[in-house]
């Protein structure tokens, strides 16, 4: 297929933009005429369906492959993007076969398939063939969350070294504070329990009256029940489902006992409730949140104002094509979003650009490279433009999924004049690559940046 890219990024000149190389295969598949529809539907055990539909080149030679791949990577990006356990294959067997010998124990997807399967939806992804009058309908059965702020709430916040929480009165803060706990370490599943219930109790006290709780934290939450945390990750998996699992529940009875009333109670991902914040402070929607940090975590928020129940895990999504990506050391895939836009990207780059590192953590590696970068040296500059570049063609690829107006970048690898420059590039790369695309990349406000997290939080639940 002939690709062609304006802009090369200057670290990792093989580099191959999904944007681009889906435009060039579905071009290849215009100016076929046997080409043939496939049809996909990502489904849960609740009843929430997900659609999506393509065209395929017709199954000879060739073709073969480059249909395959070109299928397996979009499915790859709507499991982590929306969250399912089923997929249901409509107009290509050999599509459905393939996607079945891929997700599955001892498969090239094996990771994918237990961890979002088992761990989030307590399935294993399975993969069926089926009559296209059989795929079910687009159905989402979550209520969009967010931008709630009538009443007596409080917001809170789960971080791996201290926990928040605030006291919000129509959505302006009248109290707020950090504790320092260490629950990443802990055994007993009632330290994290009683420690977020201590926090409620502590923001109760400047409040009349509590009329709702918000919450966000790090990990994977379905209907506020947390399935994956780093905050958990020292609980046993016996402990972890019959404390972890309900807590928030547990958290929501105590305080329904204590006000003697209903006290609405939702805790989501802390990358969503990032990206609402973000929104309330633009007072704007359509806003994709992008957290370059330890890995990268995103939050969405959609053209309506809500957060929505999808999974948003864009760490494992591909965001490059070449044969040689980097490669995820946890997910084993090669191309996925961890490795081009957090910490690991830039110790990924900097041997390239000429830094010796060697074992020194990622977080260390980071910290040389901004040092080096605000001394104007031309090998950090050279790690910055490279993420830069490839960045931009990834909010293109992005916005294949989203709808995206706004996208708020921040994280460590975002902070000074690196990150700054890597804004750059990406709206060199839009500009003149995707001049249809008008997104308006920023940096949370200082206002957003310290009030705006937990007011979020306290917005999610709906009153009455």
């Amino acid at each position: 297929m002939n690709i062609q890219a304006k802009y090369t990024p200057v670290l990792d000149p093989d580099f191959i933009a999904p944007v681009l190389w889906t435009k060039a295969f579905e071009e290849k598949v215009a100016a076929e005429p046997n080409s043939h529809v496939v049809e996909l539907a990502l489904t849960r055990l609740d009843g929430t369906c997900f659609r999506w539909s393509g065209k395929l080149l017709p199954n000879e030679g060739e073709n073969v492959a480059l249909n395959h791949f070109y299928v397996e990577r979009i499915v790859k990006f709507l499991l982590w993007m929306k969250g399912g356990c089923t997929i249901l294959v409509a107009g290509d067997d050999s599509v459905a076969e393939m996607l079945a010998a891929t997700y599955c124990k001892g498969g090239a997807r094996e990771f994918d398939w237990d961890f979002i399967g088992t761990q989030i939806y307590d399935q294993p992804i399975q993969v069926k063939a089926v009559p296209a009058a059989e795929l079910p309908a687009e159905k989402s059965t979550s209520v969009a969350l967010g931008r709630n702020l009538d009443g007596y709430r409080i917001g809170f916040d789960l971080g791996g070294s201290d926990r928040k929480a605030a006291a919000v009165v129509n959505g302006e803060v009248v109290f707020s504070e950090e504790v320092v706990w260490d629950p990443y370490h802990q055994k007993d599943p009632n330290y994290q329990l009683e420690g977020v219930d201590d926090s409620l109790i502590r923001a109760a006290k400047h409040l009349p009256q509590v009329d709702a709780i918000g919450g966000s934290a790090a990990g994977v939450y379905v209907n506020s029940e947390p399935r994956v945390g780093s905050l958990f990750r020292g609980i046993s998996k016996e402990d972890f489902q019959r404390v972890i699992r309900r807590m928030f529940y547990t958290l929501k009875d105590r305080w329904c006992e204590r006000m003697g009333k209903d006290v609405p109670f939702e805790v989501v991902n802390d990358g969503e409730v990032t990206a609402l914040a973000g929104a309330m402070g633009m007072n704007d929607d359509a806003v994709l949140g992008i957290a370059m940090g330890t890995s990268l975590a995103a939050g969405y928020v959609d053209p309506e104002g809500h957060i929505m129940p999808w999974l948003n895990e864009l760490a494992f999504v591909p965001v490059d094509y070449q044969e040689d990506g980097g490669v995820d050391e946890w997910s084993k895939d090669k191309g996925v979003g961890a490795m081009y836009f957090s910490q690991q990207a830039v110790a990924r780059l900097a041997p390239r650009a000429g830094f010796s590192f060697g074992d020194m953590p990622f977080p260390e590696q980071l910290k040389k490279v901004q040092a080096a970068m605000a001394e104007g040296d031309e090998r950090a500059r050279k790690i910055y433009e490279t993420i830069g570049v490839e960045f931009g063609y990834t909010i293109a690829y992005f916005a294949n999924f989203y709808g995206i107006r706004n996208l708020l970048f921040l994280g460590r690898v975002a902070t000074g004049d690196g990150g700054q420059l890597i804004i750059d590039k990406a709206n060199e790369v839009l500009a003149g690559e995707f001049p249809e695309l008008h997104i308006n990349l920023c940096v949370p406000d200082e206002k957003t940046k310290r009030h705006g997290q937990a007011v979020a939080a306290a917005s999610l639940p709906k009153l009455g």
